[in-house]
């Protein structure tokens, strides 16, 4: 075993540690090489080994579009809470690098899927969604983009998109009432986002 994965796996809490041994890795190897090395610390038990492989996705994936597929299956199948997390970093770190008005296909074609982790990567990643580029100018895109979600079969969606929510009223507190003000709060699962939207600090 190479040495910074026995160190990586001596980590129990954060993810600095990870996103920084990514780093390390993306820059002093080709984007083929750095997909090579992810793609092989993927398949270990560790999930502190897949949280880096993550990372060095995230970094490369603006430049290797195949890269997107790759981390929606670890979404899609990783039942890892800390690899979920980091999911939704490398998401965001794809928007970012690729442009968040230019990445909206990939956000909706995200946010369209059926599996609640899929979704959330993007709902929790790019918190907070009204501080990213476009989304700032734009924030009534945002919120139609994350509310589509409020009446989502999975509790875990439903408090991401509360939150997020919640997070874009600090600013656009009007946009915020006028949205969740036609809300269905009869359907118990929008009650619940609803109650996430207007938690209090």
């Amino acid at each position: 075993m190479e040495p910074y994965m026995e160190e990586l796996l001596k980590i129990e809490h954060g993810f600095k540690p990870f996103e920084e041994e990514a780093k390390k890795i993306v820059n002093t190897h080709s984007i083929a090489e750095s997909k090579e090395i992810a793609l092989d610390l993927l398949k270990s038990k560790f999930y502190q080994l897949r949280c880096c492989a993550i990372f060095i996705l995230g970094f490369i994936s603006s430049k290797d579009k195949s890269v997107i597929l790759v981390l929606k299956a670890c979404a899609q199948l990783d039942d890892s809470w800390q690899v979920q997390e980091i999911v939704a970093k490398a998401f965001d770190q794809f928007c970012a690098d690729h442009g968040y008005e230019k990445s909206l296909p990939e956000i909706k074609e995200w946010l369209s899927d059926q599996n609640p982790n899929i979704c959330r990567a993007v709902t929790e990643g790019l918190r907070i969604w009204t501080s990213r580029a476009y989304f700032k100018e734009h924030p009534q895109i945002a919120i139609g983009l994350i509310a589509q979600h409020k009446a989502s079969d999975s509790e875990y969606l439903r408090k991401s998109v509360g939150n997020s929510l919640r997070d874009i009223s600090k600013k656009h507190q009007e946009l915020i009432e006028k949205e969740i003000s036609n809300w269905n709060l009869k359907n118990s699962n929008i009650a619940y986002t609803y109650a996430y939207v207007k938690k209090r600090h």
